[in-house]
């Protein structure tokens, strides 16, 4: 029995060694991704519609959507159309570190609207599937919503736009993940 309790000690100290906070700002992911030397995967998870018409960041390396979105189902509850998990999101995310040389243990953060609903999902996703050091931008692309005041509702604050890092509403057809190519 102890060397059972000892043995989980053990594997929790070290995944907890190996593995960076799951959260990080905007701007320190964009300086992650700016370095010379950096090993690390920045990857668009929103559906690529939404990024038609919300901005995209080209410091992104790649789009690859956690849950797209299901055009022939209606969500009534939400008002909104159904989600499903891309089911080979860990799979395209490692070839994506293969095409650049880096392994399972790099730095793979996620981009989403808000941080909250596909971002941090991701991330977590990602570590539970041999992803340890897998992140996600807190607040997102856009940031949190204002609470109150006139301007409540909207994503002004925090956030990859409202932190002044560099985007656009251009879309970079390299990068996108898209269903007219392999």
């Amino acid at each position: 029995m102890k060397r059972l309790f000892l043995a989980a000690a053990l594997s929790l100290a070290s995944l907890a060694a190996s593995a960076v906070d799951i959260a990080i700002s905007a701007a320190d992911a964009h300086a992650a991704v700016q370095k010379a030397d950096s090993k690390v995967l920045l990857v668009d998870v929103r559906d690529p519609v939404e990024i038609m018409f919300v901005g995209f960041t080209d410091a992104a390396h790649v789009n690859i959507p956690y849950l797209i979105v299901d055009r022939t189902k209606w969500n009534a509850e939400k008002n909104v159309f159904k989600t499903f998990q891309n089911p080979d999101f860990a799979v395209q995310i490692k070839a994506e570190l293969d095409k650049r040389g880096l392994g399972t243990d790099a730095e793979v953060i996620t981009l989403c609207r808000s941080g909250s609903e596909r971002g941090e999902p991701s991330a977590a996703f990602l570590r539970a599937n041999g992803f340890p050091n897998a992140r996600f931008v807190e607040n997102g692309f856009q940031g949190a919503q204002i609470k109150d005041g006139p301007q409540k509702g909207f994503r002004l604050q925090n956030g990859w736009q409202n932190s002044g890092l560099p985007w656009s509403m251009k879309m970079n057809p390299d990068k996108m993940y898209r269903s007219d190519r392999p």
